[in-house]
């Protein structure tokens, strides 16, 4: 049997219809909305990967204009099927390119991981001088994502159990390619003697590595906190919250 091919939309088809439920999830859509408002005034907000619009729907709540992009017809569906997301206008599309439906944007940002499902470096540099393109004089570029830690894998390899019962097994199961700076992994969910699986592949960055982008992209690195509360960054910190901005002209 030939392998399937992964391409940008991959994730979000394949998991569309579970992804609101996924365990690893971050029930912190209320507190990204409220960081990211601050930041935005009225808008507009665009956001790189919207989905089912977790992060963007509360948002738009609080009055902000908000616009995404996302490459998957069927994670655009199940926000469509949301209250208030029929109004968000979504381009469809690779996020790498910025095509969005209007701007300049006070705020574009992307969260939970994904600037990393961009696969290349040459992607998420792409990205960033296109993000620098969209962003109004004084807008700003919000990056949620994880620090890299290569001691979760053993000889490059990572198996975890997320859950077990009487009927149900969840397994994540990972690999690392460090010359590229890659993970391909799988959740796979054993479920009433059915097989499901959630494949996903990531393309690494750390923190320093997106500020060089940025500085190529001619942004330049405002704030990092290692949480929507605004708690400080670390050497402990397993993800940052970076924030992007615009050098002020001399």
């Amino acid at each position: 049997m030939p392998r399937s091919e992964y391409g940008p939309s991959t994730y979000g088809d394949r998991i569309a219809e579970v992804y609101d439920r996924i365990d690893a999830l971050p029930s912190d859509e209320a507190e990204a909305a409220e960081f990211l408002a601050s930041l935005a005034g009225s808008g507009p907000a665009l956001e790189l990967g919207i989905g089912t619009g977790r992060v963007a729907i509360p948002l738009a709540q609080r009055g902000v204009e908000v616009h995404g992009i996302d490459a998957s017809e069927a994670m655009v569906a199940k926000l469509r099927e949301k209250p208030g997301g029929r109004e968000i206008p979504v381009n469809m599309g690779d996020f790498a390119e910025v095509q969005a439906p209007g701007g300049p944007y006070r705020l574009i940002f992307v969260v939970f991981n994904t600037f990393f499902a961009l696969l290349t470096q040459e992607d998420q540099v792409r990205c960033f001088a296109g993000v620098a393109a969209r962003l109004d004089t004084a807008g700003v570029f919000v990056i949620q994502a994880f620090v890299p830690d290569m001691t979760l894998f053993d000889r490059g390899s990572r198996v975890v159990v997320t859950d077990v019962d009487v009927d149900t097994a969840k397994l994540d199961l990972a690999r690392l390619n460090p010359a590229a700076q890659e993970v391909t992994s799988q959740h796979v969910v054993l479920e009433a003697g059915q097989v499901m699986t959630y494949p996903v592949k990531l393309r690494y960055a750390w923190p320093s590595e997106l500020d060089l982008m940025a500085r190529l992209a001619r942004l330049r690195l405002r704030e990092r906190w290692s949480g929507w509360d605004r708690r400080p960054f670390g050497p402990s910190s397993g993800q940052h919250i970076s924030v992007y901005e615009k050098p002020a002209a001399s």
